[in-house]
């Protein structure tokens, strides 16, 4: 069983529902993340963690 941790745990957003989000709608950078799923946008906490998330996916991130 594969794992689907939380990033987000002030909107318990998965790590799932971000990467989908990301090679669905070709997301670039945090904020654009951040629009498309909320994660990220109460405390910032995650922020670092969707950073390397779209590090991963996209081999580099906008600024």
């Amino acid at each position: 069983m594969e794992k689907d941790p939380i990033i987000c745990t002030c909107l318990e957003i998965k790590q799932s529902t971000i990467e989908s989000a990301i090679k669905e709608k070709n997301l670039q950078t945090i904020e654009e993340v951040q629009n498309e799923t909320e994660a990220g946008t109460v405390c910032g906490g995650c922020v670092d963690d969707i950073y390397k998330i779209l590090e991963k996916i996209n081999g580099s991130v906008k600024l």
